[in-house]
């Protein structure tokens, strides 16, 4: 039996710069988690992927990450996708300085 259809982002990494991107209702790619547009179904999600997929001079990676709505738009359910949008882990820089660090 198949899993149910469970809500989706589309995440990426910027091509230039290497950031991870999201790609947002209006076709922008923003790097706040939370301006993403949260895809409820399963047909659409796949044609949102394939739109991105094809922005290759744009992202890289192109894929569908897990998400539920939060209060300020979505946020992701799985540590890998918390982990992603704050950064290098290395040390604080860039966006480490302005988010809230990962859930343990």
């Amino acid at each position: 039996m198949a899993r149910a259809f469970t809500p989706k982002v589309v995440t990426a990494n910027d091509l230039l710069e290497g950031d991870v991107v999201y790609l947002t209702e209006d076709d922008r790619w923003s790097r706040d988690f939370s301006d993403a547009e949260l895809i409820t179904d399963e047909a659409h999600a796949q044609v949102r992927l394939l739109d991105a997929e094809r922005q290759y001079s744009k992202i890289v990676g192109a894929y569908l990450a897990d998400a539920v709505a939060g209060d300020s738009g979505p946020e992701p359910t799985h540590f890998r996708e918390d982990f992603r949008r704050t950064g290098p882990s290395n040390y604080a820089h860039g966006k480490q300085e302005t988010s809230p660090q990962p859930r343990a």
